[in-house]
């Protein structure tokens, strides 16, 4: 139990004390009070009660009263238990909109805070699955249904060749479409349910860069798009393979959503607010998006509106912000509509020494690894 735990367990025991405390000084007052009244008008006097026997009544007299006390004000005390076990209780029965109002008291508020808290989080996440599940469905179900009209159209025939070509070209990518959006769903389930990145190694990023942009050249060529890098020499020490993933998605984000004639920018430096940085930016001045579109488009399935949602999945930016995460980086977008989009990655740089240290152990581990296989 840490400081702050024993500060606030202490606390509540004060409470409970100062409750206890109070309920004994006004059963003692109380019989007091009665005693006197008694003694007033002679009801003791004519009882001739023995005085040995006075402090036994005194004391019984006393737990009746304080226990009738108790009875009464123990409500006020325990009502916010109750309400918590309620609460606790709709919870799990699968009601999430649940929320308690604050006691008076500050520790006790604190817990109902913290139940406000995680109901509220199960409640997102409750949200964010059914629509997940209602995204994922209607994503895969949309090229079935094409493949599958489209097939039947080819076993009825009666096409022309064009035609056949045409229905044939559309089942091919919509089977590709199934395919990558397969793969896009396991490797970032794989990625969440990862919390370090294993296999890394020093390797030049600006070169990296450089071939992801050959690798989608065919794609702005066909656009007529223009491409220009600026890329400072960096060597970056991380998983090369995995971060190719997110320069692939954003610099495809970029192609696809800028129109014929257009530019893109790709930048790469040291940023300049934090030399312990790298800064990566894909900048085009494409069709932008609105700042709902902006605040959404890295969740799952999210395409925005329709001028958007073009032959993707909604899966990609998702996949690059997690990897980014995974890197303890960080991704950012700013877009205007009809003035383009611009995409900045920030990836810490590990110390030199932070860095050998961790290529001894994986040394260490191999050669470790290769005396227990003799």
């Amino acid at each position: 139990m840490n400081g702050e735990e024993q500060k606030r367990y202490r606390s509540i025991n004060a409470y409970v004390v100062a409750f206890v405390f109070i309920i004994m000084i006004s059963a003692g007052g109380i019989c007091v009070i009665i005693l006197n009244i008694l003694n007033a008008v002679g009801f003791v006097g004519y009882m001739r009660v023995p005085p040995m026997i006075l402090p036994v009544i005194m004391l019984c007299a006393c737990i009746i009263i304080g226990s009738v006390l108790s009875a009464m004000l123990s409500g006020i005390l325990l009502k916010p238990l109750k309400e918590l076990k309620d609460g606790l209780e709709r919870v799990a029965g699968g009601d999430f909109s649940v929320r308690l109002e604050k006691s008076e008291n500050f520790e006790i508020a604190k817990i109902q805070e913290s139940f406000n808290i995680m109901a509220g989080e199960l409640s997102n996440t409750e949200l964010f699955r059914n629509d997940f599940i209602n995204d994922f469905s209607h994503e895969f179900k949309t090229p079935m249904v094409s493949v599958l009209g489209f097939a039947k159209q080819l076993k009825k025939g009666g096409l022309t060749k064009e035609q056949e070509h045409e229905y044939i070209d559309i089942i091919i990518s919509e089977s590709q479409r199934l395919i990558n959006m397969s793969t896009n769903i396991l490797m970032l389930n794989k990625l969440e349910n990862q919390q370090i990145i294993t296999d890394k190694q020093d390797f030049s990023l600006d070169e990296e860069l450089r071939r992801c942009i050959l690798l989608l050249e065919p794609h702005w060529s066909a656009k007529q798009l223009e491409v220009e890098p600026e890329l400072d020499r960096i060597t970056y020490f991380g998983n090369s393979e995995m971060l190719q993933q997110v320069w692939l998605n954003v610099i495809s984000n970029a192609i696809k959503y800028t129109e014929a004639g257009g530019k893109i920018e790709v930048r790469l430096d040291i940023n300049p607010k934090n030399a312990n940085e790298v800064r990566i930016a894909v900048c085009d001045n494409g069709i932008g998006m609105d700042n709902t579109t902006a605040q959404r488009i890295f969740e799952k399935f999210y395409q925005g509106d329709s001028s958007r949602a073009t032959g993707g999945n909604g899966l990609g930016l998702s996949l690059a912000k997690r990897i980014v995460e995974l890197c303890g980086g960080r991704i950012t977008v700013k877009s205007e509509l009809g003035k383009g989009t611009d995409f900045y990655i920030f990836l810490p740089v590990e110390a030199k020494e932070k860095k050998e240290e961790k290529k001894k152990r994986s040394a260490n581990s191999v050669n470790t690894a290769g005396l227990k296989g003799n």
